[in-house]
């Protein structure tokens, strides 16, 4: 694979016969819509011939609802090591509450190709945002926590879960040393009956890191606890801050840098978002909101906008802007160039692989350029 940027008078037809390879290929793995039109800076992943060889293994986790289109989770499946299934719920008495929609033809889904359906646990509220009421009230109870992780246990048995993924976030600083413990009780539990646990852990840059996003999580305790970590390394742009990349690699590895002097390198997967945001302009704080968009889309839009697609050295990210009904808008996004400068940090630091949130929306380019350079782990069980 070889990565093009689109310079002025370009055409499919002429990049492809450049580098000896059918139009139709370089259409497909970038996903073009018809009439095929590039946007000026734009990236395209190159199908070139030859194979890597001596390449790192590399694990790979993908969330997705139970709503995700049957075709867009087949597309990518092929890729993932494990599929976590976004989302199981709990009381504060510690009763299990599945999602709305039937989650077995997801499980059915994942092992037909290889790959471990994970169940997640959110502590979301009656608002479906992050409860840490409910959190506080189940790590806090030793009879709500053992309910819990009862029920988490015959849930995996009877759905044929290989494991759960811990997605809490939002958690108290007083709730910190008693979050930990729970998640060693789920793990516990889980390894009793043969399966795994993996902990989404806060994007830290250091220990005494300030915030509600931060304090509640033991670094090092989770590591020691789970089998492996996610690091949430996104959200630094975000649907109501200012318009900015949203996985900037200059923090992104602060965090990695951190997150190696607490947990193994070989239970740390770095967090890889699978979407963009575009802002309305002028930014105003408590009132700009940004519409998520996915990555493929972003293009679309500078095709339809005649919109120059620009790249921040920095934070390896591509952006651009357009104007719309006199309203200017500034988009930020991932593309093969920003998701290459995510694996070579994943190489750079010997990382277990890799999660993506989320992968409602087929990016096949990313897809392809993962598997070039890393051979999926499959597991089985």
């Amino acid at each position: 694979m070889e990565i093009y940027v689109v310079k002025a008078g370009d055409t499919v037809g002429g990049i492809a016969a450049s580098f000896g390879v059918p139009a139709e290929s370089v259409i497909y793995v970038n996903q073009l819509s018809f009439p095929d039109a590039l946007a000026i800076g734009q990236a395209l992943l190159i199908p070139t011939r030859g194979a890597s060889s001596d390449v790192p293994a590399a694990r790979v986790n993908g969330y997705a609802y139970p709503y995700i289109d049957d075709w867009t989770l087949r597309q990518t499946l092929p890729y993932l090591t494990e599929l976590s299934v976004f989302s199981y719920g709990f009381t504060t008495e510690g009763t299990l509450i599945p999602p709305a929609l039937d989650d077995a033809w997801m499980i059915e889904a994942a092992y037909a190709y290889g790959t471990l359906p994970i169940l997640t646990l959110t502590p979301f509220g009656e608002d479906g945002q992050f409860n840490n009421y409910l959190i506080h009230r189940v790590v806090q109870s030793k009879e709500a926590a053992a309910d819990l992780v009862t029920e988490l246990t015959e849930a995996v048995l009877a759905k044929g879960y290989a494991g759960v993924d811990i997605d809490f976030e939002y958690i108290l600083a007083e709730d910190r040393d008693a979050f930990t413990s729970f998640v060693w009780q789920v793990a516990d539990a889980m390894r009793r009956i043969g399966k795994q646990t993996s902990v989404a852990l806060a994007p830290k840059q250091s220990a005494d890191q300030k915030g509600l996003l931060y304090e509640g999580k033991d670094y090092r305790g989770l590591g020691e606890a789970a089998d492996y970590v996610l690091l949430m390394t996104y959200e630094w742009g975000y649907t109501y801050g200012p318009p900015m990349a949203v996985a900037p690699i200059f923090q992104v590895r602060k965090v990695v840098d951190y997150a190696v002097t607490e947990i193994p390198r070989e239970k740390i997967r770095l967090g890889i978002p699978n979407y963009g945001y575009d802002w309305p302009l002028p930014f105003e704080q408590g009132v700009t909101k940004a519409r998520t968009i996915g990555n493929v889309e972003a293009v679309q839009i500078a095709v339809s906008k005649g919109a120059e697609i620009l790249f921040d050295d920095r934070a390896m990210s591509p952006y651009f802007t357009y104007a719309e009904d006199g309203i200017s808008h500034e988009v930020w996004f991932e593309d093969v160039r920003s998701m290459q400068a995510k694996f070579d940090l994943m190489k750079e630091y010997g990382l277990n692989g890799a999660g993506y949130w989320q992968i409602m929306r087929l990016f096949r380019a990313n897809w392809l350029l993962l598997s070039g350079q890393f051979e999926i782990v499959k597991q089985t069980g």
